[in-house]
């Protein structure tokens, strides 16, 4: 299933953005070429002890290594080298950074006229605020998205680098559209795409919600009106539902809790009213959700028919038996470990998942490797 089994990217990118879309691309087959600092490595090797951490190793299977400073000259002509013979090139510098490393556009498209450039940045290559330093809760309140996520009370950033995953994935897309685009002896792409640009894309629904309708959005605008919930069940776990707008499923919500009797209730027993004073009906529903454990609740639920989930930890999600059955789990043979374990790549292609990964590679680990196979190439 090794779709992109035929096509070349190098990646001279660090932390998420640049090593996310360059992932995509090796998850689909890619020969991912990374090239890193010696010594050092992308900087997201050192986060955690070593040069392996969790954080590098999350965007950067299925990929090899090269360590290579480009700022000397012999390191700079094997990166050109490469260059030739490459299909695509990411890179997540700063404007400007790229062209004092020998990997600007142009330097780049002198080697190879059909290639694929992809420069990410934060808030794009030219304006007011192209130079500023841009990490991912920076794009994320830029973008209006922030305050979305942010509780109204005591603001605090939480949850996961969004915006930095988002870009990746946005950047891979259109990387898959040139190449769908290319033909042979054609003078290849350059795509720009930054971080601000990527999230204002993302949280398209709040933007069309202001222009059309006036409407300002806040972290419970959605789930209020979709009629989303979690509660604390007696064993401290979580469970979750979704009940939207058929009738069916507040029915079937009342059934599973016996409180039937809040379709007397004129706060309660039609939609708009649910919406109106979803702050009561969640007091109302929190005591009744604390008297049994999770389990009892997901069974309660699963019978009445109403769309729901326990509310999982990293450490509950992959063992779900669902998630078991789809193999989502994946384990393979670790260079740190005995055991590499991953998420796998989400489409099926004719029914079949790609479950042949590789593991993130330690830092320069195939560079003998690509060296010998550029000086076979050079005869």
């Amino acid at each position: 299933m090794k779709i992109l089994q035929n096509i070349r990217v190098v990646e001279l990118g660090t932390y998420i953005t640049g090593p996310a879309a360059a992932m995509h691309l090796a998850d689909l087959g890619a020969d991912v070429i990374k090239v890193e600092l010696p010594g050092s490595g992308d900087p997201f090797r050192a986060f955690k002890g070593g040069l392996y951490s969790p954080h590098y190793q999350t965007y950067n299977r299925n990929k090899r290594s090269i360590a290579l400073d480009t700022r000397g000259e012999e390191d700079r002509k094997t990166l050109h080298e490469l260059i030739a013979t490459a299909d695509v090139f990411i890179q997540n510098f700063r404007p400007g950074v790229a062209e004092k490393l020998g990997a600007g556009e142009a330097e780049l498209r002198a080697i190879n006229p059909g290639l694929i450039y992809c420069a990410i940045s934060g808030f794009g290559p030219s304006g007011p605020a192209m130079n500023r330093p841009t990490f991912d809760s920076v794009a994320q309140a830029a973008a209006g998205y922030l305050r979305l996520l942010t509780p109204p009370e005591n603001p605090r950033v939480i949850g996961p680098a969004i915006a930095d995953s988002v870009t990746g994935q946005y950047a891979a897309m259109a990387i898959l559209a040139a190449l769908v685009e290319r033909k042979e002896g054609s003078t290849g792409r350059r795509i720009d795409i930054s971080m601000l640009e990527a999230m204002c894309h993302f949280n398209l629904d709040s933007f069309t919600h202001y222009y059309s309708a006036g409407e300002v959005m806040g972290p419970l605008s959605r789930p209020v009106v979709s009629q989303s919930y979690t509660f604390a069940c007696a064993d401290g776990k979580w469970i979750a539902f979704h009940l939207s707008s058929p009738v069916k499923f507040w029915e079937g919500l009342l059934e599973a809790t016996g409180l039937q009797a809040l379709n007397d209730d004129p706060r309660f027993a039609e939609r708009p009213a649910r919406i109106d004073h979803q702050d009561e009906l969640i007091a109302a529903f929190a005591p009744v959700f604390a008297t049994k454990t999770r389990d009892d609740w997901c069974a309660a639920l699963e019978a009445a028919g109403v769309p729901y989930s326990a509310a999982y930890d990293s450490d509950e999600a992959l063992e779900d038996p669902q998630a078991r059955h789809l193999g989502i789990k994946v384990q393979v043979p670790g260079v740190m470990a005995d055991t590499f374990t991953t998420v796998r790549a989400p489409y099926n292609f004719d029914g079949q998942a790609e479950t042949d990964l590789l593991p993130p590679p330690i830092l320069d680990a195939h560079g003998d490797e690509i060296r010998a196979e550029l000086k076979a190439r050079r005869g």
